[in-house]
């Protein structure tokens, strides 16, 4: 019998853990980043940014292992309102003058005991969440929403995923207050993601 070299095992280990390990990157003209925030107190506003990039990885076996890293252009934010839009990146909010990107790294995810990758599947990603040079923990609530073929033949996932955050955490601190009592800015924002993601390199 030929004894197994130490290199022969290592390689055999690695390629153990990297089996059912896929990346995948966020499709721009299928993936909504949207974020909503209180004017007045009682009307919702809500915009979205329309550059961005990102990647997820795939552990089909141990789905704990997977991760996602998304950055975003802060400057390509759009509420539908010119005005409203420039102060939002000005110094009084994102300044993005001096901080172009938003970014997000997850750290962890947690899923029910025994999970697999299925449509469906809902979980927890955890991660760090970088607005305005500051970084702070979220906790997504994500699903995997499905998988398939599109219309060129490329492999597709999609997942959704929502959290909540307060604006002051991130140095976000600029308001007025309201002669009827209040502010203009609420401090909750809401994020909702749809992606749609193909196969990375």
């Amino acid at each position: 019998m030929t004894p197994t070299s130490p290199t022969a095992t290592l390689a055999e280990e690695t390629l153990a853990e990297t089996a059912g390990v896929t990346r995948w990157t966020l499709d721009p003209t299928h993936t909504l980043i949207e974020f909503s925030g209180k004017h007045m107190m009682f009307t919702t506003v809500k915009g979205r940014f329309g550059a961005f990039s990102g990647e997820i990885v795939v552990d089909e076996a141990r789905p704990e292992r997977s991760s996602v890293a998304v950055e975003i252009e802060a400057a390509s934010l759009d509420t539908r309102t010119e005005m409203r839009d420039n102060h939002l990146r000005s110094a009084d909010f994102l300044h993005v003058e001096a901080f172009p990107a938003i970014s997000f790294k997850s750290t962890g995810i947690e899923l029910p005991a025994g999970a697999h990758v299925r449509p469906g599947l809902a979980f927890k990603v955890n991660g760090d969440l970088t607005v305005r040079g500051t970084t702070r923990p979220v906790v997504l609530d994500a699903e995997f929403t499905g998988e398939g073929t599109g219309p060129m033949g490329n492999r597709i996932k999609a997942f959704a995923a929502k959290t909540k955050i307060n604006r002051k955490d991130f140095g976000l601190t600029w308001n007025v207050a309201l002669e009827t009592g209040g502010v203009l800015v609420g401090d909750e924002i809401k994020i909702e993601i749809e992606t749609q993601a193909n196969p990375g390199a």
